[in-house]
């Protein structure tokens, strides 16, 4: 499978396209116009088979012609996938119009083996003519093919495959032909008939090659999935992080356009903009299958199997659309009770938001059975911006440090501000700990601390201590 060259300019495929195409309607005319005069003038059903197979192509081309100005058409609004489909669509009627130009040579050919008998008189122009349309359709394929090739069009592919096909047709009438003036130099009877036998060869050529191009063309109408695609994407999709599965892939072409439609299982617990950005790294992997793809990915939320009690319980308020935090539990003889806490908009009324605290601990008591009992801590949410004033107060910021250096693993406090806010006063201070400090202990010691500040100084509404690693202790 041939993918479009990415480098050339829309305007550059377009104009390359369109010339080779015109080009090919201009050697399709001269050469069926030479074969429709010799093949008259000689009557070699052979040549005339190949001058209705040319006329058709002379057809066919003109097709292409049309299709190949409709498809580069970009999206609109009536055609949100693009024209790309007229290719697919030209590739169709001109398996039909092969087909046709069969039933004529066979009909004819079968008509003067056993009905109908016609003397062929072949000369040096029909050898000429025959000789002269291989080498010009040797000359278009090869134009057709690399243009065909180079921005992945099935019209243009269609086009090139008839024209090559022709050479080998061409090639079987001049041996019919040859045959029939060997027969009338050495009195060979059955010889005569070798010229619509050399149709019935054509035609079975033609078939042959319609037979390969209407596989591609309904596959392409029909949205088929290119061979042995759909299972690269799958591996390539599931080596990218975050991804759980591949739920679905679907493909579907429009000329030489690809859109690709992937639905991908990620942890319930990731954000809506991770799961953006895991989007993003999907769309490239299906990139390195099908480089110019249009991708659609639908992240899906999942729970992994190897998923904890407490991204459980967090997953249930995702789900929500809300967000718990300091999940604890603890075993009661064998009973598992979970304390948390829940922040919402400061001006929803309290029965609102008991209301909803009520539904999510059912929720979660359904989801994770083994919790036997739930207790929710209401938080206030901010949803105004607070007007504060900056303040100085030495001694209370002394008391402050003395009660932080009793804390052994405390190394040093320092940007300590004080602010007012309303009748209220803030505090907010960086502590420096050991780089080693496990977490969970930094968060016992800020707790503590904090408790601490608040007996020592009553006024204080608001604490805030940021805990930095001592060797970067200045962010």
């Amino acid at each position: 499978m041939a993918a479009p060259n990415l480098n050339a300019s829309a305007s550059d495929m377009r104009v390359e396209k369109r010339g080779v195409a015109f080009n090919s309607v201009l050697a399709a005319t001269a050469i069926t116009a030479l074969k429709v005069v010799v093949g008259t003038t000689t009557g070699s059903l052979g040549i005339l088979s190949e001058a209705a197979h040319s006329g058709l192509d002379l057809i066919a081309a003109f097709i292409t012609l049309l299709s190949v100005r409709v498809s580069d058409k970009p999206a609109d609004a009536d055609h949100q996938y693009g024209h790309g489909k007229v290719e697919n669509f030209s590739a169709f009627l001109e398996t039909g119009l092969l087909l046709l130009t069969c039933v004529w040579i066979v009909y004819e050919s079968i008509r003067r083996l056993f009905f109908h008998h016609v003397e062929i008189e072949p000369s040096a122009a029909a050898f000429l003519v025959m000789l002269a349309s291989m080498t010009v359709d040797w000359w278009r394929s090869r134009a057709l093919r690399r243009v065909a090739d180079k921005y992945d069009s099935q019209a243009l592919q269609a086009d090139a495959l008839h024209f090559s096909t022709d050479i080998w047709s061409s090639g079987v009438v001049i041996l019919g032909l040859v045959l029939v003036v060997l027969g009338h130099r050495l009195k060979i009877g059955w010889l005569r008939d070798a010229d619509p036998i050399a149709a019935l060869i054509v035609a079975g050529v033609v078939v042959y090659v319609s037979s390969r191009l209407a596989r591609q063309t309904i596959d392409a109408l029909l949205d088929a999935a290119p061979t042995g695609v759909r299972g690269r994407i799958i591996g390539e999709v599931e080596g990218v992080e975050s991804v759980l599965g591949v739920d679905r892939v679907r493909i579907r072409r429009a000329g030489n356009r690809y859109f690709a439609d992937l639905s991908v299982a990620l942890r319930r617990n990731v954000t809506f903009q991770k799961s953006g950005q895991v989007a993003e790294d999907v769309a490239e992997a299906v990139h390195h299958v099908l480089p110019d793809a249009d991708v659609v990915v639908h992240p899906i939320p999942r729970a992994p199997r190897e998923e904890n009690l407490f991204d459980r319980i967090r997953g249930v308020a995702a789900r929500s659309n809300l967000n718990v935090h300091e999940v604890s539990v603890q075993d009661f003889g064998g009973f598992l009770h979970v304390e948390q806490h829940l922040e919402l908009d400061e001006r929803m009324p309290l029965k609102d938001a008991h209301d909803l605290v009520t539904r999510l601990e059912g929720d979660i008591g359904v989801e994770v059975p083994e919790i036997s009992s739930i207790l929710t801590h209401i938080e206030s949410e901010p949803a105004h911006i607070e007007a504060t004033d900056e303040i100085r107060d030495p001694a209370l910021e002394s008391r402050l440090r003395r009660i932080a250096s009793q804390f052994p693993e405390i190394l040093d406090m320092h940007e300590i501000t004080l602010k007012r806010a309303g009748s209220h006063i803030n505090v907010s201070c960086h502590c420096t700990l050991p780089d080693t400090l496990p977490l969970a202990r930094v968060h016992d010691i800020s707790t503590e601390l904090e408790i601490r500040f608040k007996q020592e100084a009553p006024e204080l509404f608001k604490v805030l201590i940021h805990t930095e690693p001592q060797t970067d202790n200045r962010r």
